[in-house]
């Protein structure tokens, strides 16, 4: 929940589109902990928490040990102390008013985020006390007075000229950079411009299966993601729609359903989750997935399918234990898509039992071999036409062991990738770009199934 909060949603926008200034969202100080519990940088932004409230926090709690053992929000002489770890170093925010904590969270998760930005991913102690002027700076950025402002990364680049490796930053008049500042689009800057104005759109899907020895599916799911990469000029907004059922049904009952969608399979598409440019407002209200888009390339939507999934591959096992020396395994896989297409990377892992000796492996296409470490035939496929059927044959030789323990037979394992195909039936509809200009973009669209946990026991 902390990683999906919005900070502009806790802000009501006053007459010139600046966030109101209300005490519930006021934090009195910044600083960054050691594990010793000093303070290697502070900033506060009120007079309200003083020096030694601060030191006190840093013995009673940070070099006591007593984080991770109790929750992340210590009250001291008064003061609210929130805080979170990454490494060896410790972010915390202080407050005297009655903050909203998950506000404070979510700009300590970004403060981090800047911070692995800047100084890497590991950043330590002496990272920081080699970047105090750069680290001062983005202090001052990321809040005034108390008041969270930009967090964005791609904002906070725009702005702070220090640092290393960093894009320069474009001039832009006063107009621009309050409008970048407390304005809701922090994850585009104006401005960009594209000779050819292209969407490329992924739609990944994991298959996730569970079939029972006696062919019955245990849980069957797929569980999606939109990707896409955006080349636009301007500050476009764009309608997207997959083949969701509700949104396909409201359209037939109002009878804007066009004569093509009529014909096509609907999906009921459950879970969804947005990037936070989607206008949350107009999809709950009219079921369409609108937004300015960011640049480059980004997460739009996640979501999950769980009724009428078309398994890409269909697994038939047969193995029989012929007393306590030999087991003999038939495997048959049979592609369920269509003959245009094919699957690649196709591995399936067959367990054997833990003294196995030797085996002899024969199969239709690709190659197989056991191998030890894994405790598996190993079966790799480079290329699987659909509608194809092959088969493995293997008769395994075991050693003779002092304990006589049943094998566990753990389940058949199954990956692969299968290019323009979705078990879920899912499909891109549309993608409306709207600018000012009235320019064309080209859109592309690839569908992609991979194996998630797809395991049938034998």
């Amino acid at each position: 929940l902390l990683g999906t909060v919005r900070l502009d949603r806790y802000y009501k926008g006053g007459s010139h589109g600046e966030p109101s200034r209300g005490s519930s969202t006021m934090i009195s100080g910044l600083m960054i902990v050691n594990v010793k519990g000093e303070p290697v940088i502070s900033r506060f932004y009120r007079d309200d928490v003083s020096k030694a409230t601060a030191d006190a926090f840093g013995l009673k709690v940070i070099a006591s040990k007593e984080t991770g053992t109790a929750p992340p929000v210590k009250i001291v002489d008064g003061a609210s102390f929130l805080y979170c770890r990454h490494g060896s170093m410790y972010l915390v925010a202080v407050t005297r008013s009655n903050v909203n904590p998950a506000l404070v969270f979510e700009f300590l998760f970004n403060w981090i985020r800047i911070l692995k930005s800047y100084l890497g991913d590991d950043f330590d102690e002496d990272n920081i006390k080699n970047n105090m002027t750069l680290l001062y700076e983005l202090l001052d950025e990321t809040m005034d007075f108390g008041y969270p402002q930009i967090t964005a990364i791609e904002a906070v680049r725009l702005y702070i000229t220090l640092g290393t490796a960093k894009a320069p930053v474009e001039e832009q008049d006063v107009g621009q950079l309050t409008s970048q500042i407390t304005g809701i689009v922090d994850w585009r800057r104006e401005g960009l411009r594209y000779r050819k104005n292209e969407v490329y759109i992924d739609v990944l899907e994991s298959v996730n299966l569970l079939m029972g020895a006696n062919g019955n599916i245990l849980r069957n799911e797929c569980s999606g993601q939109v990707v896409m990469r955006t080349q636009l000029s301007g500050m476009p907004e764009c309608k997207f729609a997959l083949n969701d059922k509700l949104n396909m049904d409201r359209e037939a009952a109002s009878g804007k359903q066009s004569a093509e969608d009529k014909k096509r399979r609907t999906v009921e598409i459950d879970d969804c989750t947005f990037h936070r440019c989607v206008r949350l407002g107009k999809f709950d209200s009219e079921r369409t997935i609108t937004f300015i888009p960011p640049d480059g390339e980004f997460e739009l939507m996640r979501y999950r399918v769980s009724d009428n999934i078309k398994l890409p591959f269909r697994l038939i096992p047969a193995i029989q234990e012929e007393g306590k020396s030999k087991v003999t395994f038939n495997v048959k896989v049979t592609a369920q898509f269509d003959a245009d297409k094919s699957a690649t990377d196709v591995v399936v892992k067959v367990p054997v039992p833990p003294n196995t000796a030797r085996t002899n492996i024969k199969v239709g296409a690709g190659r197989a071999k056991f191998e030890p470490d894994q405790k598996a035939i190993v079966w790799r496929i480079k290329r699987f036409p659909g509608g194809a059927e092959f088969m493995l044959q293997a008769e395994v030789d075991l050693m003779q062991t002092t304990r006589a323990k049943a094998w566990s037979r753990p389940p058949i394992s199954f990956n692969f990738n299968v290019s323009m195909f979705t078990s879920s039936g899912v499909y891109v509809r549309y993608l409306r770009v709207y600018d000012k200009s009235g320019y064309h973009a080209n859109r592309w669209v690839r569908y992609i199934t991979r194996a998630g946990q797809y395991q049938i026991r034998i």
